[in-house]
């Protein structure tokens, strides 16, 4: 004898799932990737970006890294700010004179919704966008690839320190564009350092993802 089964709803489950992920948004909860905005900064969770956006969700697969920090280039801070909201709560207001602007950049990014790029098209070879190369900012880890390390990143400020040297000082920070150059002296605990991702993101298309530098 077949035993019944019973269909259980909750009929406002995507109404609390977008009110819950945007008070995770706000109170910075759960975050796990940062976008770096002319030199500011938006916490975001790579599971909503990666659901929002195609662009986002190859990034994060090729640089599975646990917190990674993202470097977009020519992308309005404002801009990217109202793309989130958007994302996390499926709709923004945005200014007439932003509006042509802000579409563009919700294109090249590929944000579903805001674009008419149709996700599911196959790519062909001769369009496909490159896997976006990871950028790291310590020199010394391109020979240490397989031990953790921390590496002493500007782009977080006081968020990330050095271990405590046993001997040698480090020398000043050099803020340098393209991401990597600091240079420390020896540190007997360099092993022991904890592993940060910088991934930056080139000049936007208007049709496929940014090409990554």
């Amino acid at each position: 004898m077949t035993s019944q089964r019973f269909c259980l709803r909750w009929n406002n489950h995507q109404t609390n799932l977008l009110s819950v992920f945007d008070q995770l948004l706000h109170a910075e909860t759960f975050t796990d990737v940062t976008l770096a905005v002319e030199g500011q900064y938006l916490k975001a969770h790579k599971m909503v970006l990666s659901a929002c956006s195609p662009y986002f969700q190859a990034l994060f697969v090729n640089h599975p890294e646990k917190h990674p920090i993202v470097i977009l280039k020519d992308v309005p801070f404002a801009d990217m700010k109202s793309l989130l909201d958007f994302m996390y709560r499926g709709e923004v207001s945005v200014d007439q004179e932003r509006l042509t602007a802000f579409l563009r950049v919700a294109e090249s990014l590929r944000i579903k919704g805001l674009t008419e790029v149709n996700d599911e098209r196959p790519l062909g070879p001769a369009h496909t966008p490159p896997p976006p190369q990871l950028h790291r900012i310590h020199p010394y880890l391109a020979q240490r690839k397989q031990q953790g390390m921390l590496l002493s990143n500007p782009l977080l400020g006081s968020a990330l320190t050095m271990p405590k040297r046993k001997r040698g000082r480090p020398r000043k920070l050099s803020g340098s564009s393209n991401g990597a150059g600091n240079d420390y002296d020896d540190y007997e605990s360099r092993d022991n350092l904890i592993q940060v991702s910088i991934i930056h993101v080139g000049a936007l298309s208007p049709l496929y993802p940014p090409q990554c530098q």
